[in-house]
């Protein structure tokens, strides 16, 4: 019997020493406000990273760490979730991503209607022909091998996507103005599934722009069946956000019912003054089908002013054909002169954000193509068509022809009022609805909204340190672990042990957004450290150089 309890004291001993002996991680966070994510209370302790992977949270002891920061006085969170990002050409020149990854962004959600695949030959020309200010070769056909395409380059932040609705309908009818054929339909549905297959994260929808104007709700019901099948989500910019908000709403919650499928309200807004009041039955509405067993949920952005194009002032006829039958027909006496009575006329027939904004002083002129109407950059409709001595109608019809392209615009159309208690609805996420550009090169040649450099600091700064619209922990529950769980990503969204590590430390105290919709190219301040995947991307506010995004594939992922 002596040997055995020989053996059982040096087991003894041997656990006592390794009880004794401190962790040691390759990172090790220490002394910070934890913010896991979870909207539960934060608290001092420490997080422990190995490789990709965080090892340990909360209070760590004697830990040690390869590398350790000391986050006194700093929140450390989970990477944030930009879940309507338009960093699809931006990342293309600049992986850094510097306007989100110096507010903590590390997943780039795309999608928006229009995806980076599905593209056949000729959608592939048309792209490369209206390009920007940006010039890229399209090296990819599948959305997937975009997505591979961005990693491959090197990009900082974490990408995923939506497939477009309004791509999926270019690729097999084009821009006509009638319903799928059934074989249409049937391939229509095929590249759902493939997209799916592929990591794709659901549909994508935008219909308040032609050609995706043309789609029937039945249509977009029998694509979101095919999604729901792989547990997909249908995210969609609804057909309005004024005068049929609600009815739109109700368009939504029907696709969502009817094929049996997750459904998000992208920038969720009740755009002109004589729709604020809409605020509450549109609450109602989402409520009530949640109640009922559908999963309805939304995003937004932290601004009374959207941004968009000149297309969103016409309708949606005269756009039929894509760009070049449409300036071909805004060159048209006859059809100018219909589109005066058109765009001046209140209609439920179509969105006209002209009217939303309800006056051309507040439609500010942001993103020309053409090199020479440049200096018109920040300029409202109302100033343009002074100079021009034209009215506005006239004057947005001219320069879409001038400029080869819809001008983009901003239109100041929302309440701010409403805008808080937006932030507050507990089934809300965010996304910026931007690009992610530096303050740098070909970036300035256009100005941009706010939204681009602000949206997640001014939550953080002006909604929950000044204005205590929501705590700093319901904030970052609802830009991390509630936007990766709505989506169904996997080991994502909270500092929990055993998720990828993306992380970031910021101060509570004087996070901030700096953009203003005179000078939008500033970056916000606030952010010190943050890490995607492990490697640490920005450095006391200095970005690293590093580049370890990765492609975030939905639950339907079927690994090649």
């Amino acid at each position: 019997m002596k040997p055995n309890y020989y053996f059982s004291f040096l087991a003894f001993i041997f656990i006592l020493a390794s009880c004794s002996q401190p962790q040691n991680f390759d990172i090790l966070i220490k002394n910070g406000q934890i913010v896991d994510g979870s909207g539960q209370p934060s608290y001092i302790g420490a997080v422990g990273i190995n490789a990709d992977t965080i090892a340990a949270v909360g209070d760590l002891g004697d830990a040690t760490g390869t590398t350790e920061i000391d986050a006194t006085g700093l929140a450390v969170s989970p990477g944030f979730i930009n879940m309507l990002s338009w960093a699809t050409e931006s990342l293309i020149e600049d992986g850094r991503s510097m306007a989100d990854i110096k507010q903590g962004v590390t997943l780039e959600v795309f999608g928006e209607g229009w995806s980076m695949g599905p593209l056949n030959k000729s959608m592939k020309e048309d792209e490369k022909e209206s390009q920007g200010d940006i010039k890229y070769e399209i090296a990819w056909e599948s959305l997937n091998e975009y997505l591979e395409y961005l990693t491959t380059k090197g990009i900082s932040p974490n990408v995923a996507s939506f497939v477009g609705a309004t791509t999926l309908r270019v690729y097999t009818v084009g821009y006509e103005d009638r319903a799928p054929t059934p074989q249409e339909l049937d391939t229509m549905k095929l590249l759902v599934k493939e997209a799916m297959e592929d990591g794709a994260l659901g549909v994508g929808s935008s219909l308040i722009y032609a050609p995706a104007f043309y789609s029937s709700t039945e249509e977009l019901i029998e694509l979101c069946k095919v999604a729901a099948e792989y547990d997909g989500m249908y995210i969609s910019h609804m057909r309005s956000e004024g005068s049929r908000l609600l009815e739109s709403l109700d368009e939504l919650i029907q696709i969502a019912d009817e094929a049996g499928i997750r459904a998000e309200i992208y920038h969720l807004k009740q755009s002109g003054k004589e729709n604020w009041t809409k605020f509450d039955d549109v609450v109602a509405k989402v409520d009530s089908a949640n109640a009922a067993g559908l999963h309805i949920t939304a995003d937004m952005y932290n601004y009374v002013a959207g941004a968009t194009g000149l297309d969103a002032s016409m309708p949606p006829w005269v756009q039929e054909g894509g760009y070049e039958k449409w300036a071909e027909r805004l060159q048209d006496p006859k059809i100018r002169k219909q589109l005066m009575t058109e765009m001046t006329t209140p209609t439920t027939e179509w969105e006209s954000l002209m009217m939303a904004a309800g006056d051309p002083s507040k439609i500010l002129l942001v993103g020309f193509r053409a090199d020479s109407l440049k200096y018109l950059t920040g300029k409202t409709l109302k100033e343009v068509a002074e100079m021009r001595g034209a009215s506005p109608e006239e004057t947005a019809m001219d320069l879409v022809v001038q400029d080869g392209s819809r001008v983009t615009t901003i239109y100041f159309l929302m309440s701010e009022d409403n805008v808080k208690k937006q932030i507050a609805l507990p089934w809300m996420s965010f996304g910026s609805d931007a690009g992610s550009p530096a303050t740098e090169g070909v970036f300035l040649k256009s100005s941009t909204h706010p939204r681009t450099y602000g949206n997640v600091a001014r939550l953080l700064g002006k909604y929950v340190r000044d204005e205590k619209v929501i705590s700093l922990e319901e904030a970052v529950h609802k830009l991390s672990q509630w936007p990766a769980t709505n989506l169904k990503i996997k080991k994502r969204g909270s500092l929990t042990e055993g998720n990828y590590a993306d992380v970031v430390l910021f101060d509570p105290k004087t996070i901030t957004d700096k953009a203003t919709f005179e000078d939008p190219h500033q970056y916000s301040e606030g952010v010190l450290h943050v890490f995607v995947n492990g490697k640490q991307v920005l450095k006391d506010g200095e970005h690293t150089g590093a580049m370890p995004g990765q492609v975030v594939r939905g639950p339907g992922y079927i690994k090649q």
